[in-house]
């Protein structure tokens, strides 16, 4: 082979090494999941307009992809097959045992701080946590924060045992599907979270003359945007500034923070969920 062959070759060979980087670099894809807590229909909703924010500040393609139930949404984090998860705080508590502390919250709503489940009930005799003794009562997904473990937790902490002391325990699977199951009469009451109690109300999707809230619990802390804690540093920090930077004072932000019911974001850390942890082993599911 001549010296101009052997030169011609290696030109070669670097401009298919420099395509297949170019390629492997477009082809980079952010995965994004959430816990299935609404309808997939209202999910997708509210990722279409993040998505679509976060490819133009990070600089590359930004995938939603639905999972089917909230295990799900742990285990493909913890498998990395999903870079950036919605969790609720218990799945957030169940992803870092699973993963043997791999996961690192990045960012939560300012409501996040000091959220809140309702009790809500359409028996006008239903006033208080006492009087669902006997009856049949609706949580939410088994995995969910607000939907379950905080409620659970607030009736152990008044000495009722849903195991023991109700007549019925449902589980619906998602929080709108606990109102409607309210609603239709199908359980006396059932436990939400605050904000899509507040939204159902605002949106008038639920008649309140038939059905109410009737206890909040104390608040904790819940939802969170959780990552893999083998993310590259630089994407971590990168993610996590985009998603602080979101304001209230363009129509871009206003749109993204009133789907995702925030008023702003800001930082999280793992130590915020130690509380949930403790209310998960105090009631058995963890």
């Amino acid at each position: 082979m001549t010296l101009r062959h052997f030169l011609g070759s290696v030109a070669k060979s670097l401009l298919a090494a420099a395509a297949l980087a170019g390629a492997a670099q477009a082809q980079q894809v952010l995965r994004v999941t959430a816990i299935p807590d609404e309808s997939p229909t209202e999910l997708a909703r509210k990722a279409a307009p993040l998505v679509k924010y976060l490819e133009a500040k990070l600089g590359m393609k930004v995938e939603f992809t639905p999972v089917t139930d909230y295990a799900a949404a742990v285990e493909t984090l913890v498998n990395r097959k999903i870079d950036l998860a919605w969790f609720g705080g218990f799945t957030f508590v169940q992803a870092n045992v699973r993963s043997g502390g791999k996961v690192l919250p990045i960012v939560q709503r300012e409501e996040d701080e000091k959220f809140r489940s309702v009790f809500i009930s359409g028996e006008p005799g239903i006033t208080k946590l006492a009087d669902l003794k006997g009856k049949d009562v609706s949580f939410g997904s088994q995995s969910s924060t607000s939907g379950h473990l905080m409620p659970r937790n607030e009736l152990l902490q008044a000495g009722i045992d849903p195991d023991k002391d109700f007549h019925r325990v449902a589980y619906s699977g998602a929080h709108d599907a606990t109102i409607a199951a309210v609603a239709a009469g199908k359980v006396q009451a059932g436990a939400l979270n605050i904000s899509v109690w507040d939204k159902f109300v605002a949106d008038k999707k639920v008649d309140t003359s038939k059905v109410r809230a009737f206890h909040t619990t104390a608040p904790y802390y819940d939802y969170n945007w959780t990552v893999h804690a083998d993310m590259p540093a630089a994407l971590r920090d990168k993610l996590t500034q985009a998603l602080l930077a979101l304001n209230r004072d363009n129509a871009e932000g206003k749109e993204i923070l009133d789907l995702q019911r925030a008023s702003r974001f800001v930082p999280s850390k793992p130590e915020n969920y130690k509380g949930i942890e403790a209310a998960a082993r105090s009631a058995g599911l963890l």
